[in-house]
């Protein structure tokens, strides 16, 4: 299994061969570093735990470790061992990967646009303030309103995982990788990158 760390860049666009366009998401991978191997003897799973983007000197004092963030892939714990570096050509143009990441966050917001809703009523005859609205929410038997109703509330900053999506392109001088198509986040979101 592969996988490694990265952080949201922006949108862009690659031009292949025949001329045809396709649209990329840019991720910024740098060089994860392997901090350690968990195995079923001693951690009851196995794991591989790994670090991204390097503390300044006077923050690894404080925390205790190198890096900013550190998460866990599960998978074959006998190909790395603590110390190894991982690099963006773990992928190679042509893999089908899965993105993790946590959502854009919208606040607050109304049934229109949490939900899809249609809105309550037509934009003419006498309607006023009632275009985006959410109509009747309850029933008269059980005369309340049933769990698990569509209904405005907080939107986004969910944990949102894509998959198949395919890698374009691997800019090793960069430590950039392209992939083809949109994943979750804003610009600057830690994003999870597996094979």
């Amino acid at each position: 299994m592969k996988f490694i760390l990265g952080k949201k860049i922006e949108m862009s666009q690659v031009f292949k061969e025949d001329g045809t366009v396709v649209p990329v998401t840019l991720i910024q991978t740098g060089e994860c570093g392997v901090v350690q191997v968990k195995t079923k003897a001693k951690d009851g799973y196995e794991a591989i735990k790994i670090g991204f983007e390097s503390l300044p000197e006077r923050k690894i004092k404080k925390t205790g470790t190198p890096f900013r963030y550190l998460k866990e892939f599960e998978g074959d714990v006998n190909a790395y061992k603590a110390g190894d570096k991982i690099l963006a050509n773990v992928f190679t143009p042509g893999d089908i990967i899965k993105v993790s990441g946590v959502s854009k966050g919208k606040g607050f917001q109304g049934g229109v646009k949490r939900w899809g809703f249609s809105g309550k009523l037509s934009a003419t005859h006498g309607n006023k303030h009632e275009h985006r609205t959410l109509g009747s929410t309850g029933c008269s038997i059980p005369a309340r309103v049933i769990k698990g109703r569509k209904m405005p509330g907080r939107t986004g900053s969910d944990r949102i995982s894509v998959k198949n999506l395919e890698v374009v392109k691997v800019d090793m001088k960069n430590n950039i990788i392209a992939l083809k198509g949109a994943v979750p986040g804003r610009r600057g979101t830690l994003l999870e990158i597996r094979g």
